[in-house]
């Protein structure tokens, strides 16, 4: 009988071919702008650089996602969630 192991990383990020779900996008969107110049371009220059341009793209965006340093812009949510009502008045305001 096969055995399946649980999935017990459910709280990572979704992650296609080593990049999050924004850089992947991006990288779709350069695939596909590169595909729309190869066939409206007659050159076999040009048909040979979009895929070298391409590959050079996709290892850009796999370090920078390794090393994190592309913009993000803070939390969305807080630290700490909570219903209590915060006082008028605090320690640091006596």
């Amino acid at each position: 009988m096969k055995k399946y192991e649980v999935y017990k990383n459910i709280r990572k990020r979704a992650v296609l071919f080593g990049l999050p779900l924004s850089l992947f996008a991006l990288m779709m969107c350069s695939i596909l702008c590169s595909l729309m110049i190869i066939i409206f371009s007659f050159s076999l220059l040009m048909v040979i650089s979009i895929p070298f341009c391409n590959a050079v793209l996709y290892v850009v965006l796999l370090n920078l996602e390794r090393i994190k340093s592309y913009p993000i812009f803070g939390s969305q949510f807080p630290k700490q969630l909570s219903n209590k009502p915060k006082p008028l008045i605090t320690y640091s305001t006596l």
